[in-house]
């Protein structure tokens, strides 16, 4: 039960600093749009990258060299790029705060989560190569509740993300307050962006 419990607040600690994908939960839920799905599939990649990481680590050591994450870190600029793109061109759009208001569809929203989850090669280094290191010298029974702690830390993570934000939006009813939230989004893609461009050039 210790290594349960040791996952859980590892896997917590790894996920709790606002990233890319934490802000597009935040977004979907205050949009009231897909946030089981959003959630879901961000929580399932995060299990698979847990396990991956847990049990294939030393695989996945030769794997990640520095080319495939120059690559990793060019695909997720572009994807932030076009992500910020299609952001300031529709900031100035009359905004529609009732659920089902976004014209995105269940494909393209499933696209994007994948995109923010995948393209990132920090998930990598924190997910799968930290815990996975962590982990190494562990008992087979021992790592299966590590990894099942981190998961758990994870799922809850995510869906209380999701939710807390869609509860939240009952209460943003000002269409001046959703253009500040979507410039706020601009602004921290943007930062992000600029932090992910100076990793390909240093």
């Amino acid at each position: 039960m210790s290594y349960l419990i040791f996952g859980f607040l590892t896997g917590l600690s790894l996920i709790l600093a606002i990233g890319a994908q934490n802000i597009f939960v935040i977004e979907q839920g205050l949009k009231k749009k897909y946030v089981f799905i959003v959630c879901l599939v961000c929580s399932l990649s995060d299990l698979l990258l847990i396990f991956l990481g847990i049990f294939l680590f030393q695989h996945f050591q030769s794997f990640f060299s520095p080319s495939v994450e120059l690559i990793l870190n060019l695909l997720l600029l572009l994807f932030l790029i076009n992500f910020i793109f299609r952001k300031l061109k529709s900031i100035n759009n009359k905004v529609l705060i009732n659920e089902g208001s976004d014209s995105n569809t269940l494909i393209s929203i499933i696209l994007k989560t994948l995109g923010f989850t995948y393209l990132n090669p920090h998930v990598y280094s924190d997910t799968v190569f930290f815990l996975g290191n962590f982990s190494k010298d562990f008992l087979i029974n021992q790592k299966y509740l590590f990894g099942i702690g981190a998961s758990v830390s994870s799922f809850l993570f995510f869906f209380i993300l999701g939710y807390l934000s869609k509860f939240l939006s009952n209460y943003i009813g000002s269409e001046r307050l959703w253009k500040i939230i979507n410039y706020l989004i601009v602004l921290f893609m943007s930062q992000l962006s600029i932090y992910v461009l100076m990793s390909i050039l240093k």
